[in-house]
């Protein structure tokens, strides 16, 4: 299954302190098969995760584990996510 983190800043200063930590855990777990995409919206005013894990208790545990939530420089809001097969037939 997918699931979709939004994370919002809510302390910019730690976020660009912790920023680089959040992009090699992000990176490690694309290496690995339990990240999708990700990347930050145009507002500068946090980010999105995709998550690719087993249950949603995997997902939340990757997602907590991210520097940016364990350092309180974001907040988290994980969903789980049934995308479209696209096209529609």
């Amino acid at each position: 299954m997918l699931y979709v983190a939004n994370l919002p800043i809510v302390d910019q200063e730690l976020n660009a302190k912790v920023r680089p930590a959040h992009l090699d855990y992000i990176n490690d777990l694309f290496l690995k098969g339990q990240v999708v995409m990700a990347g930050p919206f145009t507002d500068k005013l946090g980010g999105m995760v995709i998550y690719k894990a087993e249950s949603f208790e995997e997902a939340k545990r990757l997602a907590e584990a991210d520097p940016v939530i364990v350092e309180k420089a974001r907040t988290l809001e994980l969903r789980e996510w049934n995308a479209l097969e696209l096209p529609l037939k």
